[in-house]
């Protein structure tokens, strides 16, 4: 397990803030031992927050043609049959992850392909969990097309906390499943919408590895 590239900047900044802080209560607030013991442990363990927040973590990468895998870690809290308005306009199977801010915040590609669309939304921050968050919140899409003309959406979902969606996705780029699609920073969500006959294989509940659990077969 290393540290993401989009996280190394903002620990080295909380570890110098921190760092300064403790010195400067030490040298010219107080020099109690109580109180440079409890600023101390509250200190790493913010830290180490921010630390474990952007892991990013070792895993073997698998690969099917057939397999929609998990672009993220979390929870599933959506399988749904709805109506997609951005890009298909008909009906799709929508399902939902959702990631605390205890999961891994990287998001990977569910299938390998052609971005065939990709737009970035201004919005508000909204608590993921909520049904209008996928379409109020900020967010992203990206309609991806395997090698059998088969298309599928995913979108990035900010939450209430969330406060950036970083996306690597650029239209007409070819892409290959479980590679790195982008980042969110601070609790979240991704959705996909996928062709009705998709054959599901997760529950509502059930716990999530990003470019491990298969979501569906096409």
């Amino acid at each position: 397990m290393t540290l993401h590239k989009e996280g190394r900047s903002i620990v080295a900044i909380f570890f110098v803030v921190l760092l300064a802080i403790n010195l400067l209560v030490y040298f010219f607030i107080s020099a109690n031992p109580f109180v440079t013991y409890i600023l101390g442990s509250v200190s790493f363990l913010i830290f180490l927050f921010v630390v474990r927040f952007f892991r990013k973590p070792s895993r073997v990468l698998v690969t099917d043609d057939n397999a929609i895998y998990a672009p993220a870690d979390g929870t599933v809290m959506v399988i749904e049959e709805t109506n997609e308005d951005e890009y298909f306009k008909d009906k799709r199977i929508q399902v939902s992850i959702f990631m605390s801010v205890w999961n891994v915040h990287i998001n990977w590609f569910p299938i390998s392909g052609i971005i065939k669309y990709y737009k970035y939304h201004p919005g508000k921050f909204l608590v993921a969990r909520l049904p209008k968050s996928s379409t109020e919140n900020e967010r992203t899409s990206v309609v991806l097309e395997d090698k059998n003309k088969r298309q599928i959406l995913m979108r990035q979902i900010a939450g209430i906390i969330a406060r950036r969606i970083i996306c690597y996705a650029k239209e007409e780029k070819e892409v290959n499943q479980n590679t790195e699609i982008g980042f969110i920073r601070f609790g979240s969500r991704v959705d996909l919408f996928l062709p009705l006959d998709s054959k599901i294989h997760v529950k509502l509940g059930q716990k999530t590895t990003g470019t491990q659990t298969i979501i569906a077969t096409l």
